[in-house]
């Protein structure tokens, strides 16, 4: 009509990020909720070993998604392991970016051993220039969560593999 104005919103760039964000949370509070115990009473020797990884990851994605890295795995038990990290797989994806800043939790893994592996793998990505990364991936009864700060040029979503292996 004339004579009205619309009040601008946030570019639909930033509101794609915000909503990619947004469901990325709300993924992790489903997983972390999981990793709970049913019971309060769970006895001691029943309980899982906590086990965190640092690492860090760089990689590219045109429709095909592959990176590369290293980290360390170390659990509550007192278990430590250096590991090689990769995924590899597809979508509607493109850029390149670097994690030089990633955190991992696992829920279910009751020894560092347990958490090598290859696990399933959904993510969705924006960033240009500095950039944040959180994932849920799941192999079996073992989930991980990843957190990651870095930088890059990137934006799409994407499903693969993520692989856990020995350095």
């Amino acid at each position: 009509m004339p004579g009205t104005e619309e009040t601008p919103g946030p570019p639909p760039g930033r509101r794609a990020l915000v909503a990619i964000l947004l469901a990325g949370a709300v993924l992790l509070v489903a997983l972390a909720l999981s990793g709970l115990p049913a019971h309060a009473d769970e006895k001691k020797e029943e309980r899982k070993a906590e086990c965190t990884m640092t690492f860090t990851l760089k990689g590219w994605s045109a429709f095909y998604k592959t990176a590369s890295g290293d980290g360390t795995i170390t659990c509550s038990d007192g278990g430590s392991m250096k590991v090689k990290i990769s995924a590899k797989g597809g979508g509607f994806t493109f850029g390149k970016s670097e994690v030089t800043a990633g955190s991992g939790r696992f829920f279910g893994a009751k020894k560092v051993e347990d958490c090598l592996g290859s696990y399933a793998q959904s993510e969705a990505h924006a960033g240009a220039g500095k950039s944040a990364d959180a994932q849920a991936l799941t192999k079996g009864d073992i989930n991980l969560t990843l957190t990651g700060t870095g930088k890059g040029v990137d934006v799409g979503f994407a499903f693969g593999k993520f692989t856990i292996e020995k350095a």
